[in-house]
């Protein structure tokens, strides 16, 4: 796990889904380009405390075409 020391400040739980579903695709394509598999990665968002808020797994980010 790689902590975001910085962070995001977002009105909303929903702006902050977005955020890290945008986040997971741009790191994906970077690792498909270099011919890795990062899809089983996760981003937790937590608020400014710290508290655990939502987990988005990156292979939800995307559909698969069948």
């Amino acid at each position: 796990m790689v902590p975001d020391l910085e962070g995001s400040e977002l009105a909303t739980i929903e702006d902050a889904r977005q955020e890290a579903v945008q986040d997971a695709r741009a790191l994906m394509s970077e690792a498909i380009l270099a011919g890795r598999d990062i899809s089983a990665r996760k981003i937790h968002i937590c608020d400014e405390e710290g508290t655990l808020i939502l987990i988005v797994p990156f292979i939800e980010t995307f559909r698969r075409s069948v």
